[in-house]
């Protein structure tokens, strides 16, 4: 049953929970952790962990997608990044992390100011295909119409649509905007889209075609949407939400399953364990990511909102470094605070509570805590 709160006389609000607000309960049966499975399957694609790194310069080049790809998750690649404006970003990288906190978001736009060159979105996804990798790249709504063609023709093999919020009927009265259900229709590979963060806009994107929803409204470590726009919806209700969306889009479809993808608030493993719990198949993640010693933004991390050129609401935040991305993935974790072995730590979640398989841990019980 949902619960109002009355904000006032002439407002009333839903009361939602975000990850920190809730726990997993352990159940009678425990498992072996070994005997657990983390695997996950969209359209042909399997992979052995339901992990993606989310699309931002700080955590993905074309080599931290192929080494995340031989991992058994799956890099994005952002095609509106540093990598596809630049042949050789790695000065311009090393040049940010280096930035005073004051002048960080003036100086990232002027940089984020040089024209995106198709070419180079051609060479960074060959460089991800040759490896032998499942190749994924990442474009805003803004962009998808002008570039689509040139991703699809370089081999994608997922294309992702994502923006702090992406719904399937934009309305504009000075451009055409992007009809996603015809655009989807005339591709031919699987499109994750989002962010969104309610049952009904979830609902619409998922009858567009769409492979996959990205849960998640821009509320990120390095996101200031919050402050910036007022927006916001906490991650465990979102996530619960779009689970019930995609259920019942299940049966009014026939039977065609959308996955459920969480995008934003998981950085610890702890998090990405309740996110499973609340109904995703698979988390998107930065922040952990950032943290590695392979990362691009050396400690630092900053997404697209970061240089937006008239209403940034991102910033770079510092992390610092704590470890090779294997070590983030599978340990032996050196901390204590959730930020490595984030698989570890999931099938321990999976295994204290009896489940060896992600779909039926989505049914553990929790509680408010």
């Amino acid at each position: 049953m949902s619960t109002e709160i009355e904000i006032g006389t002439a407002k009333r609000g839903r009361r939602a929970y975000s990850f920190d607000d809730i726990a997993i309960v352990p159940s009678r049966r425990t498992r072996d952790p070994e005997e657990v499975s983390t695997a996950w399957q969209i359209d042909a694609y399997r992979f052995e962990l339901p992990v993606l790194a989310a699309p931002m310069d700080s955590v993905m080049s074309p080599a931290t997608a192929i080494a995340l790809g031989q991992h058994g998750g799956l890099g994005v690649l952002d095609l509106e990044g540093l990598w596809t404006r630049y042949e050789d970003p790695e000065p311009l990288l090393a040049e940010i992390a280096s930035l005073d906190p004051v002048a960080a978001t003036a100086r990232m736009q002027q940089i984020y100011a040089e024209p995106i060159r198709p070419e180079l979105i051609t060479q960074r996804l060959h460089e991800v295909r040759a490896a032998g990798v499942t190749v994924a790249g990442a474009l805003s709504p803004q962009r998808t119409k002008q570039f689509a063609d040139v991703v699809v023709e370089a081999g994608v093999d997922l294309f992702v649509i994502r923006g702090t919020t992406v719904s399937a009927e934009h309305v504009s009265g000075h451009t055409e905007p992007l009809n996603l259900k015809e655009f989807i229709y005339e591709l031919d590979v699987p499109v994750v889209v989002g962010g969104c963060a309610t049952y009904q806009a979830a609902l619409h994107l998922m009858r567009t075609g769409a492979a996959g929803v990205l849960v998640g409204f821009g509320g990120g470590a390095a996101h200031t949407t919050r402050t910036v726009l007022g927006v916001a919806v906490p991650m465990a209700s979102a996530v619960a939400d779009v689970a019930a969306a995609r259920r019942d889009y299940l049966d009014e479809s026939g039977g065609r399953y959308v996955h459920v993808i969480a995008d934003g608030s998981i950085g610890r493993s702890g998090d990405l364990a309740k996110a499973v719990a609340c109904g995703a198949d698979a988390v998107m993640i930065g922040s952990p990511f950032a943290r590695a010693h392979e990362a691009p933004g050396r400690g630092f991390h900053w997404g697209a909102e970061a240089w937006h050129s008239d209403l940034p609401r991102g910033q770079r935040v510092e992390f610092g470094t704590i470890g090779s991305l294997e070590a983030v993935l599978f340990g032996p974790s050196t901390v204590p605070d959730g930020t490595m072995n984030l698989i570890g730590a999931l099938r321990r979640a999976m295994a204290t509570t009896g489940y060896t398989e992600l779909k039926e841990f989505q049914r553990v019980e929790v509680v408010v805590a």
